[in-house]
């Protein structure tokens, strides 16, 4: 596997394209289309939050039907979110204005919406951006880096990757984008992001790949606590790569799920320290614990902990912040059998011992601390199990953005 230029437009047959639809923003595009030549099997997670946008519905039910998928179609600014019957009439006239323009089945259309919730959508501005988006679609990188970019709300940067890989002597190429700064809470997946491959798999193994991945990605970042009603990742598959199909779990299988947790993590993290406000990246790691449950659960109370990401954002080495967390996150454990290091490109120091702090140097932490990205690693002592979680400090902006957010 490697790393290639490219977002969601680096594999075979699929083609983005963006606009300024004047949805909400002025003076930026704000819509994106991602189209593959070919019809796709599909593969979703979608938000937890019991309060889930009429996008997100809409495409629940296509991703669970056996209905191929063949294009999807994102707008920023307004969310489509607490918007009843007229928000899901919105979706199908968005699909809709696609059967028109491409004469893809309506029903073959996901949508996707980021922004304000409890506003309604300009239906006839959603199916103008379709008609002037639709002979723009484009296969070159940078029609996929416009898309990434068109689909942001608060990001300060866009978020896209692709890889390339062998199946069966087959070059196969997946290439994704994804948003998200804000309201980013692990419960599948808070925020936007969509995957294109053209490798040949069947729809089972592709949704069970996609939801074991997303577990260990996208499941495993926060920012602020907040679980989206719009958090949609959408995976699809066209086949193009002409490999022999991916029908159950063997070799291959494990290569593509390589692939797709490198893709994931990688948006993941990019998400992580985009964070609304952040200053740098913040990641726990924990190693040699009893479970994968509770090093999960360990790792995310202390990316979680508004507390720690404070001593992150002030560079205070005050490692009874992240003890703290751990202790709360209903994780059961030996405080005794505990050791916590803080890490960063700048160098690794210990700060706690097995139940004991240490006497160290505070120029030295300062001096670990100030990097661009900052991990807490905890080694646990009590079995073989690891995760890793990543969030982002809170600093003043994170309240400045949201204080005024629908203005």
């Amino acid at each position: 596997m490697k790393e290639i230029k490219g977002g969601i437009t680096a594999a075979k047959g699929f083609k983005a394209a963006s606009c300024a639809a004047g949805i909400k923003y002025q003076g930026r595009t704000d819509m994106a289309m991602v189209y593959s030549t070919k019809p796709c099997v599909s593969a979703g997670t979608f938000t937890s939050n019991v309060v889930k946008a009429a996008c997100v519905q809409w495409d629940m039910d296509i991703v669970k039907s056996q209905k191929p998928l063949q294009a999807v179609v994102v707008n920023s600014g307004i969310a489509n979110a607490c918007t009843g019957k007229e928000g899901f009439d919105a979706c199908e006239a968005t699909a809709k204005g696609v059967e028109k323009a491409l004469g893809v089945p309506f029903d073959s259309v996901a949508v996707a919406s980021t922004g304000v919730i409890g506003m309604q959508l300009p239906v006839e501005k959603l199916v103008a951006g379709v008609e002037k988006m639709a002979p723009l679609l484009d296969e070159s990188i940078e029609a996929g880096t416009a898309a990434s970019k068109a689909i942001m709300t608060t990001d300060t940067v866009n978020k896209e990757i692709a890889v390339s890989f062998e199946i069966g002597g087959k070059t196969v190429t997946l290439g994704g984008m994804s948003k998200g700064s804000g309201m980013i809470h692990p419960n599948m997946c808070t925020m936007l992001a969509f995957i294109g491959t053209d490798l040949a798999i069947e729809k089972d193994l592709l949704q069970e790949a996609v939801s074991e991945v997303v577990a260990d990605s996208f499941n495993m970042i926060t920012v602020d606590g907040d679980t989206s009603t719009n958090d949609t990742l959408i995976c699809m598959a066209n086949g193009l790569a002409e490999n022999d199909i991916i029908d159950k779990k063997d070799k291959d299988f494990d290569v593509f799920k390589e692939a797709l947790a490198y893709v994931c993590t990688a948006l993941a993290k990019r998400m992580a320290a985009d964070g609304e406000g952040a200053s740098k990246l913040f990641e726990a790691t924990i190693v040699n614990a009893k479970s994968k449950e509770d090093a999960k659960t360990l790792a995310r109370a202390i990316v979680g902990s508004n507390l720690s990401k404070a001593a992150i954002f002030g560079c205070d080495a005050n490692f009874g912040r992240f003890l703290c967390a751990m202790g709360y996150s209903g994780a059961v454990f030996d405080q005794n059998d505990v050791e916590l290091f803080f890490k960063s490109a700048n160098g690794t120091l210990k700060v706690f011992d097995k139940g004991t702090p240490i006497v160290f140097d505070e120029e030295e932490a300062l001096r670990i601390m100030k990097a661009d990205a900052v991990t807490v690693y905890v080694d646990m002592h009590e079995g073989d199990a690891k995760a890793t979680a990543w969030g982002c400090d809170l600093t003043y902006d994170y309240v400045k953005i949201n204080a005024d957010y629908r203005s």
